[in-house]
Order: C-alpha cells, then sequence, then structure tokens
C-alpha cells in the first residue's frame, strides 16, 4: 500500500524542479455586441487594463481569435471575431472569484450572453 502511495504522488508531481502546481484558465470572449457592432480595440485595452490586469496582476496573455457558436435562443450558428484570455494562477480560494468577475464585468459592459472558460490544472514555471 505504501508503494501504490508514493507512485500516486510521483505521478502527481510536477516534471520540472522549477514548476509548481496551478489552475490555468482560458477565456473566450466574442467581440461581436447586437445591433451596436463590435468591441473596438480601444474598449477591449480599456476593459483589459481596468479588470482583468487588476484581477490578475501578475500577468496572462491575450491573443486574437475566430470564434463560432450556436445561440441558444435562435439556433443560429454564429462567428465573430474574439479575444482569448490565458491566465496561469496559483490556486487560491479568492480565484475563483476573480474569473467570475472578469466573466460578469464583460457581459455586463459589452452586453454579452456569455464568456467561454476552460479551466484545468497545470504544471508551469515563470
Amino acid at each position: 500500500m505504501i508503494l501504490g502511495v508514493l507512485l500516486a504522488a510521483s505521478v502527481a508531481a510536477c516534471p520540472l524542479p522549477s514548476e509548481q502546481k496551478m489552475v490555468e484558465a482560458e477565456l473566450f470572449f466574442g467581440r461581436d455586441i447586437e445591433g451596436s457592432g463590435l468591441v473596438g480595440d480601444a474598449q477591449w485595452s480599456d476593459f483589459v487594463s481596468g479588470v482583468v490586469a487588476r484581477n490578475f496582476p501578475d500577468g496572462f496573455t491575450v491573443t486574437d481569435g475566430d470564434g463560432e457558436w450556436r445561440d441558444p435562443k435562435s439556433l443560429k450558428v454564429v462567428h465573430e471575431p474574439s479575444k482569448i484570455l490565458l491566465v496561469a494562477a496559483k490556486p487560491s480560494p479568492g480565484l475563483k472569484e476573480k474569473l467570475q468577475a472578469v466573466i460578469d464585468a464583460y457581459k455586463t459592459r459589452f452586453h454579452q450572453q456569455s464568456v467561454g472558460v476552460i479551466t484545468r490544472e497545470v504544471c508551469a514555471a515563470f
């Protein structure tokens, strides 16, 4: 039984000594605003500096994307430009609230139905 515990512990350990367990969150922000165009670059920049950076001051990465999703109300397939936010953060009691604050702020500010999110446990070093 002790061997089984040791094997389980080594499998769960990060492979590189400099890495530590972190949570990776990938958020998908559609840029179409129904009835009023796109979230512009200046609006996005303001959102990132005012909301994202405040919640994740240790860093993050933003890339452009081309999203597709099915609107649950109309059942139409929607194509739209998007922004993808990648955050790696230490697990902490407030992490869920920080992610939710970013999601809620974007939905409210830009009248969005949803923000896609994927979270996973990873090993990382910076």
